[in-house]
């Protein structure tokens, strides 16, 4: 008889954690483990900011699947539909061709995507910050507008390509607008031609407080910072239109601007449409042991499944954050191999044990296990969380390595070749046109069983 085959899609905080915790309490005759993925490494996201500003380089936070002794066999593609009923998970893989991947049981932990709006212009002018490629292509763009800038001759461009929008009040969109007003306060002293009073960075959100997961006394702590440093924050604002080079806000107000960075939120992968469940915004509704009512061997969690959060009140679901991805993916693969064995599973339970934003530089704010920190206090308590979330030693000694050299020898803001003749858009970097429709998924496997038969 073949063995069971356990199928993990997902290679972010959740499904990584779940490989791993799999691999060490199964014994190798007892499942088979495989692990879909569209790239060979676990992105550390939290830190990506700080690869756009070149703090750190991308490798640092691009942790290897492939070192330490897995035994899971690793399928380099994107999982585009899943049907629970046949058991079959369409997987395109990077050649372009598509496979079919079967399972007994399946952890769907495909993450999220960019949340977008329907503004004209956002999706063809608006760059993210979600992948390892939006970060590196971020800062060839940011310092080409410094270099464009020194060259032109027409002031208005020149104001245009020394203006920055960033559009998100989280953490994501704070952090980068913190840590690339750096690289542009830094790299400007570089160039003697350029007038710095030009560049401006502007933060904006629709959201009445900037980070309220926080609470005020941080929020505002984080926006002084901000504010100090010269960027302008704009609450209760939004995109009305983003076009090549210019972004009208709602307000009226329109800023002459080459680089729109949109951060405001995120929503689940794509895939999770194609299994025709039901949804909580957007999210597989699970129990709380995160299973799929209904769906016989499908389990869920991270961003794109909404977990009963038992320690947050009725109807609380947890918040898509690494700190619960990584805490589920642990209870996720203890369930699959009590169902494996005909036992019983084991609710989701975790209290937040606080956050943390790195501000760049000597400031940050944190907020460990309900203390309010700002400044150095906390960032040291933001980096040693990092290092210390590292799943490798080679992780944190590279991330460590790079911290130390950019503080005593600076950047060299060079680019390194990420821009293309055509500006890639916010599909093209995260994929979001290649999934399938829950019927074209059931078409595609009917195809393949009348094939066989």
């Amino acid at each position: 008889m073949a063995r069971l085959r356990i199928l993990v899609v997902g290679a972010g905080f959740a499904g990584v954690a779940c490989v791993g915790r799999l691999e060490r309490r199964l014994a190798p005759g007892d499942a088979d483990i495989a692990l879909v993925t569209p790239v060979s490494y676990q992105l550390y996201l939290p830190l990506l900011p700080q690869v756009a500003a070149g703090v750190l380089t991308p490798q640092s936070v691009a942790l290897s699947l492939r070192r330490g002794r897995y035994r899971t066999k690793i399928i380099p593609g994107l999982a585009i539909g899943v049907d629970a009923r046949a058991k079959v998970c369409v997987v395109r893989r990077i050649t372009g061709e598509l496979t079919n991947e079967r399972y007994d049981y399946i952890v769907l932990a495909p993450g999220s995507v960019t949340r977008t709006f329907d503004i004209p212009g956002l999706k063809e002018n608006g760059r993210g910050m979600k992948t390892l490629a939006e970060a590196a292509y971020l800062r060839d763009h940011v310092i080409a507008q410094l270099d464009l800038a020194d060259a032109a001759v027409d002031e208005q461009e020149k104001i245009s390509r020394l203006q920055f929008v960033v559009v998100g009040g989280g953490y994501a969109g704070t952090e980068t607008a913190a840590c690339l007003q750096r690289l542009t306060t830094h790299a400007v002293r570089r160039y003697p031609r350029l007038d710095p009073s030009l560049i401006r960075w502007h933060l904006i959100d629709i959201a009445p407080k900037l980070m309220p997961e926080l609470g005020d006394k941080l929020g505002r702590s984080a926006m002084e910072v901000l504010q100090r440093r010269g960027v302008e924050i704009s609450l209760g604002v939004s995109v009305a239109e983003a076009r090549p080079d210019q972004v009208t806000f709602t307000d009226g107000r329109v800023v002459p601007s080459r680089t729109l960075i949109w951060t405001a939120g995120v929503v689940a992968s794509p895939l999770v449409e194609t299994l025709g469940a039901e949804t909580v915004h957007g999210r597989l509704a699970t129990t709380a042991q995160m299973t799929l009512p209904g769906f016989d061997g499908v389990f869920a969690l991270g961003d794109g499944a909404a977990v009963p959060d038992l320690t947050g009140g009725d109807g609380a679901v947890c918040p898509p954050t690494a700190q619960h991805a990584h805490r589920q993916a642990k209870t996720v693969a203890d369930n699959v191999i009590a169902a494996l064995r005909g036992e019983s599973l084991r609710s989701y339970r975790h209290r937040d044990l606080g956050l943390v934003v790195d501000l760049g530089g000597r400031d940050a704010v944190a907020k460990p296990v309900g203390v309010e920190l700002h400044g150095m206090p906390a960032q040291a308590v933001a980096r040693g969380y990092h290092v210390g979330a590292m799943r490798t030693n080679v992780a944190k000694a590279r991330v460590l390595t790079n911290w130390i050299l950019n503080a005593a020898a600076g950047d060299d803001f060079v680019r390194i070749g990420f821009l293309a003749e055509e500006q890639p858009s916010l599909r093209h970097f995260e994929q979001t046109d290649a999934y399938m429709t829950p019927q074209q998924v059931r078409e595609h496997t009917a195809s393949l069983n009348a094939a066989q038969g």
